[in-house]
């Protein structure tokens, strides 16, 4: 991380973070700061799982759309420190407990929203299963990041100019057609896979 002030303008590593990056260079040199662009990413994702959580199809959109404004903050703030110079090992805590209570968050409140879908009251226990297993990923990746060298062995790399979390985005256009039944299933299956394979990645390594 650049902690000196300098700025640095290295290649955004995905087509998210390179949009993110066009939109957010007017504000380098502005008073906002990363941490401004952190909050308001944090405000909106928890502003977007209570929407979730009245499982009703106009909140349900205005959820997606408020998601998906989140998921792009969560970008912008990254990319705003990194062009200012302002990236700290302070900012990078708060941007990962960000995103760790926005996505524990939009599991359990989908979950919630869709109690009274055919999923019946499994559908609060698939949204807190997802939001658990997308919890404890968090947790692996702060333990990993502070032992520094044993990142690399964690399958959270970009690859093409896609991020493993890009696929969140998909929560925003599955809410406006009204179709997180099948999104919540699939994630209460695949997200304690990724924990697992995430686990055993860093068991291998440790061994």
């Amino acid at each position: 991380m650049n902690n000196n002030g300098t700025l640095t303008d290295a290649p955004a590593k995905t087509w998210v973070h390179q949009a993110a990056r066009w939109a957010i260079r007017p504000l380098v040199g502005s008073p906002v700061t990363p941490n401004h662009l952190t909050t308001l990413r944090l405000v909106t994702g928890i502003a977007a799982a209570a929407a979730f959580t009245a499982g009703d199809s106009v909140w349900t959109a205005w959820g997606g759309l408020l998601f998906v404004l989140s998921a792009f903050l969560d970008r912008a703030d990254g990319e705003l420190a990194r062009l200012s110079g302002q990236t700290s090992a302070a900012g990078h805590r708060y941007d990962l407990l960000s995103d760790a209570i926005v996505n524990v968050l939009l599991f359990i409140g989908i979950g919630i929203g869709l109690s009274n879908s055919v999923l019946g009251l499994w559908a609060p226990l698939l949204g807190f299963i997802s939001g658990a297993s997308v919890g404890a990923i968090f947790w692996v990746v702060a333990i990993m990041e502070s032992k520094g060298d044993m990142m690399g062995a964690l399958p959270f790399s970009a690859v093409k100019g896609f991020d493993p979390d890009d696929v969140l985005f998909i929560v925003g256009p599955l809410s406006w057609i009204d179709d997180l039944i099948s999104f919540l299933v699939a994630s209460s299956f695949g997200a304690p896979l990724f924990l697992a394979f995430a686990m055993y990645c860093v068991m291998r390594l440790q061994h």
